[in-house]
Parts: structure tokens; C-alpha cells; sequence
């Protein structure tokens, strides 16, 4: 029996991954010519509905292509069971007419083990962030495809700056592409004026911002400030802002389980995705800020934040997210009223 025409993708890498995904529907379109595409959050849609979709047969297209992300919310049994009985099924039917792709996604290292058994072995990717010492020479042969060399000292600054997965790096250093000619040598202080004086904003900067050792109101201030920011460029996604600042405090929750069970080595924290220095210091910092029970109520509050948003729309939505940076700040993650409205 063929395996059933389901992927499970997990692990903080981020660029990698998006990029396998981008094969995989790039594939799907090959094989089938038109499908339709959607892509969901788990813990915000139905499983029965994302099912659903993947059953019925569309008018227009011969395949339905799902990313499902956050897939590490998919604990009830009803729901592993629905998913579970469309892959035993899809797994006898011929994918080469007619068909339907799930793509399950997480940030998260794993999910639930009745749900990984779905999916075939060789189906299943972690995507791991680079070992500290395979950055440098990616960073440099990033470069060098821009058609730019680097000094070793400038590369090194790229890696303190930037957020330690391949999207983030991609992202910054395709900046150099607009401020210089090809076959230039950036320098330390080619990217400090790129990169830092003309820094964008965005979730994980953000999150730095929250983590500065400073008196509450001083973080506050520098949060709101950040964030009229954001919302002022071409990047003002809340959802994708609450999506950066969700993968943080994931990032959070793990470091504070890692020090619970003793796994503090140097190895342990760079399988876990904490490979560098100025990282392992925010986060250091970051779980001073927030306790564990304190990282999951702010991991509850980005939830509430986000659907809240889906739901009414953009008419609030800057006054939630600004509700949101208080709540972080101030309370810890502890809703602002409680049932009592006390």
C-alpha cells in the first residue's frame, strides 16, 4: 500500500521549512495540475471541517493542498481519529488523478505521539536550527550568491543581530542587495548601518524589547513604541506579529523545561535551538521576566489576542494589541479582569 498523502513538519527552523513546503506544493501542482490551497491554524478551525475539505472533491481543481499549522494543538482523540481515517483511506486511493495533501506544521520539536504515528516515517522532518558552527559558512555562502563578500568580523555581527533561523537571515541580508553595488565586502560597519540603524522591526525584536532589564513601565514604553512601528509599515500583520510573538514564548516554555529537567549543557541547549550566546542570554532574561506558569498565561493571551482579532475585525485591533503588550508587561500574562471583573 502506498503512504497516505500526509507530512508532518516540525522544529524551530523556520526558513527550511517554508522552503520544503514550497517543494511540496510546487510538487502537488506537477502531479496534478490545479488545487486549491488553504491553510489553517490548529486550535482556531474544526478538524472535522479541515477533513472535510480534503474529502470533497472541488468543481475546479483535482487535488486540495492544506497546510495545517500549530499542529501540536491536535491532542483530542476524536480529532487524531478523523485524521487518522482520511490517511488510511487516501493511502489506498491513487494519487495521481485525483487527491488531497496535508501538510501538518509546528514550531514545537513534536506533537502528540497518536498523531505522529499517522504519519509515515519517512514523511515525518524536523527541521533543527543550524549548529553554531554551520552559520558562519552559510551566512558567507548567502553572500557570496547575492554576489557580495564578507569580512569574518561582519558575518559574526550579521549572526548577533539577526534571529538564528535561515528565514530571519535571508530576510535581513537581502537588504545589502539595495544599498550596495555587486562584488562590494560588507564590513562590520557596513552592517551595523544596514542592519542596525536602519533595524525593521518585527516580532523578535519585539520580544527583545520585553526581555530589556528595565523598570516595567520603561519596557512598556519601549514595546508600544516598537509596535506603532510595525504597525506602520508594509509588515503590519497582526496576526503575523502575534504568530513571532507566540513562537517566543514557545521558545520560553521550553528553556524554563529544559532547566526544570537539568538539560543545561551546551549540547542540549543547541538541539534545542538555543546554539548562541546572545540568544541563551535573552532567553535567560526572558525566563527572570516571566516564570513557567507565567509563560503559558502569556501563551493564552496571544491565543485569546488572536482570535479575537479574526473575529471583530480591524476596527480594534490596535487597541488589543496594545492591551496585549500592558498584559505581557504588567501582569504577567494574567488577563487584565478576572470572571468576577475584579
Amino acid at each position: 500500500m502506498p503512504a497516505a498523502p500526509i507530512w508532518l513538519f516540525t522544529g524551530p527552523e523556520l526558513g527550511r521549512r517554508k522552503d520544503t513546503v514550497e517543494q511540496y506544493r510546487e510538487k502537488a501542482r506537477k502531479i496534478f495540475g490545479q488545487i486549491d490551497e488553504y491553510s489553517f491554524y490548529a486550535g482556531e478551525t474544526r478538524i472535522a471541517d479541515v477533513i472535510s475539505l480534503l474529502q470533497n472533491a472541488s468543481l475546479f481543481a483535482a487535488a486540495r493542498f492544506i497546510l495545517l499549522r500549530s499542529a501540536e494543538q491536535i491532542k483530542l482523540k476524536a480529532d487524531i481519529e478523523l485524521i487518522a481515517s482520511w490517511a488510511a483511506e487516501a493511502a489506498k486511493q491513487k494519487q495521481t488523478e485525483d487527491g488531497s495533501w496535508l501538510i501538518l506544521e509546528s514550531d514545537e520539536i513534536s506533537v502528540d505521539k497518536k498523531l505522529e504515528n499517522i504519519v509515515p516515517k519517512e514523511n515525518r522532518i524536523i527541521f533543527w536550527e543550524m549548529f553554531e558552527e554551520q552559520k558562519n559558512s552559510w551566512v558567507e555562502n548567502l553572500l557570496k550568491k547575492q554576489g557580495f563578500s564578507a569580512d569574518a568580523d561582519a558575518v559574526d555581527t550579521i549572526l548577533d543581530l539577526v534571529e538564528n533561523n535561515t528565514e530571519a537571515l535571508r530576510t535581513e541580508c537581502s537588504r545589502f542587495s539595495l544599498c550596495f553595488e555587486k562584488n562590494h565586502r560588507i564590513t562590520t560597519e557596513d552592517v551595523e548601518a544596514v542592519l542596525t540603524r536602519s533595524r525593521r522591526e518585527s516580532a523578535f525584536t519585539l520580544f527583545a524589547a520585553l526581555c530589556e532589564q528595565e523598570s516595567a513601565a520603561e519596557r512598556l514604553s519601549s514595546a508600544l513604541a516598537i509596535l506603532q512601528y510595525i504597525r506602520h509599515s508594509k509588515e503590519s500583520s497582526s496576526v503575523q506579529l502575534i504568530a513571532g510573538l507566540t513562537y517566543c514564548f514557545r521558545k520560553l516554555k521550553l528553556w524554563h523545561t529544559l532547566y526544570k529537567e537539568g538539560k543545561t549543557g551546551a549540547f542540549d541547549l543547541k538541539i534545542n535551538g538555543f546554539a548562541g550566546k546572545k540568544m541563551q542570554a535573552q532567553y535567560q532574561a526572558a525566563a527572570r521576566m516571566w516564570n513557567m506558569i507565567e509563560t503559558s498565561a502569556c501563551l493564552a493571551l496571544l491565543s485569546r489576542t488572536d482570535m479575537s482579532i479574526r473575529k471583530n475585525g480591524k476596527s480594534a485591533e490596535d487597541t488589543e494589541l496594545e492591551l496585549m503588550l500592558y498584559t505581557l508587561v504588567v501582569r504577567k500574562g494574567r488577563p487584565v479582569l478576572n470572571v468576577h471583573g475584579i
